[in-house]
């Protein structure tokens, strides 16, 4: 295992002490508003694989989610059927759970469904905060929540539109992820910088 970095920036405590590509994560990804219907789907089934473990341990296999999720290509994958679930639950470079193997290709598909009604994924889950993130000023990690109303309106519609996975946590945590909302702390060297992203 490498060294971890010795670059002394403040950072969100969460990242620190679990490996350079973690803390890399923090540095370049979390928090950055993403407005892309692809990178909103890959977060979204990467929060969904997440539930009930560490971020760090889905972080860590995302190279073999893309593989073994068609690159996170929506089309791609609400076309698996129940051969290549059989072939993903033995797959050793993801989470092999059956349910949410089943619900990212469900989700795929809902995913395919809501873009064709309403145009865009992204512009639909961005309505949520509209349009803006939210800018919140956290000082403690213990400040922050893992789930707010918004989260909640969001996931309970989520779920209305056929979406498995997403409750009120992971969709908040794919909030933070994707930068709807900034959750740095303020003393992060990323929060000013995430905010300036806006």
């Amino acid at each position: 295992m490498r060294a971890m970095n010795t670059d002394t920036s403040l950072r969100c405590p969460w990242c620190e002490g679990v490996s350079d590509a973690y803390r890399a994560y923090h540095d370049d990804e979390w928090g950055v508003p993403v407005r892309d219907d692809g990178r909103q789907f890959e977060f979204l089934l990467l929060e969904g694989a997440q539930a009930g473990l560490s971020w760090a341990t889905v972080l860590h296999k995302r190279k073999g989610y893309r593989e073994a999720y068609a690159g996170f290509n929506a089309e791609r994958l609400a076309r698996f059927g129940p051969r290549d679930v059989e072939r993903l639950v033995k797959n050793p470079a993801i989470i092999r759970n059956r349910l949410k193997i089943e619900s990212a290709i469900g989700n795929a598909r809902a995913f395919l469904k809501l873009k064709e009604t309403l145009g865009s994924f992204s512009d639909y889950i961005w309505g949520f905060v509209d349009g803006q993130p939210v800018q919140n000023r956290w000082r403690r990690q213990a400040d922050v929540p893992a789930t707010t109303l918004i989260s909640d309106a969001l996931a309970k519609d989520l779920k209305s539109r056929g979406f498995r996975f997403v409750g009120s946590t992971i969709v908040y945590a794919h909030m933070q992820a994707t930068g709807l909302v900034n959750d740095h702390l303020v003393a992060c060297h990323r929060h000013q910088e995430c905010a300036a992203l806006a």
